[in-house]
């Protein structure tokens, strides 16, 4: 399914039906975050994943039926050349290809195309499309399907940024059935465009703490010089380029790591933010934890993960919810 930011209820239903069993209450507020409840003694804890992802829209038609596009989120628009689109009508799905006019023609790529270059071939000139439906203002949806790589421990597919936190929450409200804390599973919307559903969705909640799963960009094409390696265990950010996360929590990490030989790397970036950031600093401030899965290709649609960085989160996740603090004030 696509869910970009703006879009995300397809994704909204799919979790619904996944996630309603294992809690007390699902609700979606009045932003489109959903907000599942587990009731449970104190600490009152939220877990945080949002749902949407990057996309596109269509924002001008050639009268050729070339469709120009604005950015949803982060996009390096090299990376969206020769992928398939779908536009999605009241009169039905029309498939495209994103391409340039070099492309188009078979002439040879000079410089690096920008945004404004690129644009999804459907065969059909503006006049066509126009019948068909598509007007500015519509989802273009990449088709792309997950898949392993060398094993099956590698995965590749779409949107893994942050349906691999998604996921997440889904198998620790599965596992977290009996005797744990009072529990609220968030799934927010918009992160990718200014992590705007996070900080909506807080006011409705009064959490003693709080920690978001996401993922993060891998960093390992030199091994032997950076620290975020997919295979390597989940991430905890220390710092990002606008954050700094919860010292309460990260030292609980650290000692369960060495305790359960779980194995975690610690993310120091200057680069990017996520939900956590909304959190940290909503209502007076909540002590907000951040565990990541390094991805690599993160903003494409074809990320690379390892499941054991996944299924490690995970575990070491549901090792703290079964014993929280019940304050992470530092």
């Amino acid at each position: 399914e696509s869910g970009p930011s703006g879009f995300e209820q397809p994704i909204r239903t799919l979790i619904s039906k996944e996630i309603k069993e294992y809690v007390d209450e699902v609700r979606i507020d009045k932003f489109g975050n959903l907000i599942a409840h587990k009731k449970g003694k104190k600490p009152a804890v939220i877990i945080v994943a949002h749902m949407d992802e990057i996309g596109l829209l269509i924002k001008a038609i050639s009268e050729e039926g070339h469709i120009y596009t604005a950015s949803v989120g982060g996009i390096e628009p090299m990376t969206l050349l020769g992928e398939r689109v779908q536009l999605k009508t009241k009169k039905g799905t029309i498939k495209g290809i994103i391409t340039t006019k070099e492309i188009h023609n078979g002439d040879d790529i000079k410089k690096i195309p920008a945004l404004r270059d690129v644009y999804v071939d459907t065969g059909l000139n503006r006049l066509a499309l126009t019948k068909l439906g598509v007007g500015i203002g519509d989802y273009i949806h990449i088709m792309q399907h997950s898949t392993f790589l060398g094993n099956e421990k590698i995965i590749c597919g779409k949107a893994l940024d942050d349906r691999l936190g998604c996921y997440i929450l889904l198998e620790l409200a599965k596992r977290l059935q009996k005797n744990v804390c009072d529990l609220s599973y968030v799934f927010t919307v918009q992160e990718e465009v200014g992590l705007y559903g996070a900080k909506t969705s807080v006011y409705s909640m009064d959490p003693d703490w709080a920690l978001v799963i996401d993922t993060t960009n891998a960093d390992d094409y030199n091994q032997e010089r950076y620290t975020k390696q997919i295979g390597r265990g989940p991430c905890i950010t220390v710092k990002d380029s606008e954050m700094i996360g919860n010292k309460c929590l990260n030292d609980i990490f650290k000692e369960l790591s060495k305790k359960t030989k779980i194995p975690i790397q610690l993310e120091i970036t200057d680069f990017g933010t996520t939900d956590a950031l909304s959190i940290s600093v909503a209502k007076g401030g909540i002590p907000t934890g951040m565990v990541s899965v390094p991805v690599r290709n993160i903003h494409t649609a074809s990320g690379i993960a390892h499941l054991d960085d996944i299924n490690n989160a995970v575990k070491l996740i549901e090792i703290l919810l079964r014993n929280p603090p019940k304050t992470c004030v530092t």
